[in-house]
């Protein structure tokens, strides 16, 4: 395949990526749709934001939201394909012949899939306090989308999580410990610790606006 023919997130139908997903090639994978959820996170938020009226003192700060919200779209998407280039040179490292080139390999693809996942639970973790504003002070109609924003957005984090995560563990087949990964790289390390407190956030604020956004299920 060459660079025109590769499936993107900007240049690809909905279809056609999600052709490209559900082929046994890991490129585009999970960590590619971990963007794709954040991408639909924030066009939801975009879009109960666009529908909301504020009274006066919310005009600035809800303008500011729905600005953070275009603009996180566009970069998801792009942390999406990201991601995807980071999966294929991770598959590629394990694809050569053992040895110290295929160790030196391992280590720098890991290390590199770690990193761009991280940087998109980052993104979504900062999501998370306009979700929460929605919630509260969004247009009421819409509180099932903001329910489902919040649906995708867990996704995302808990996306990139995993990815940090198994990422991290799998320097242990280039001959690292876990306690060696720890000491040489606290800032992913730190991640995944970050990452699953938002988690807690998320569900946090679903349970909050449950009854709101699904009343008949009072049971």
């Amino acid at each position: 395949m060459t660079d025109a023919d590769a499936v993107t997130t900007r240049s690809s139908t909905v279809e056609e990526w999600t052709r490209a997903l559900a082929e046994s090639k890991g490129s585009p994978g999970g960590g590619a749709g971990t963007g794709v959820m954040l991408a639909i996170a924030a066009s939801l938020a975009s879009m109960v934001a666009g529908y909301t009226e504020p009274k006066d003192h919310q005009q600035e700060e809800l303008a500011s939201l729905h600005a953070r919200a275009r603009a996180l779209r566009e970069d998801a998407l792009q942390l999406a394909d990201d991601d995807a280039a980071a999966s294929e040179a991770f598959g590629a490292a394990f694809h050569l012949d053992r040895g110290p080139e295929r160790d030196e390999a391992i280590h720098r693809a890991s290390v590199g899939a770690a990193k761009a996942s991280a940087v998109l639970g980052e993104r979504a973790v900062a999501a998370i306090d306009d979700l929460a504003w929605l919630a509260s002070y969004g247009n009421p109609a819409l509180i099932a989308d903001v329910v489902v924003g919040c649906g995708a957005l867990r996704a995302a984090v808990a996306g990139a999580r995993t990815n940090v995560s198994f990422d991290l563990a799998t320097l242990r087949s280039a001959g690292a410990t876990l306690e060696q990964v720890r000491e040489q790289h606290p800032a992913l390390w730190a991640a995944v610790e970050q990452l699953s407190s938002a988690l807690q956030r998320i569900d946090r604020l679903t349970a909050a606006v449950d009854d709101r956004a699904a009343p008949t299920d009072a049971g």
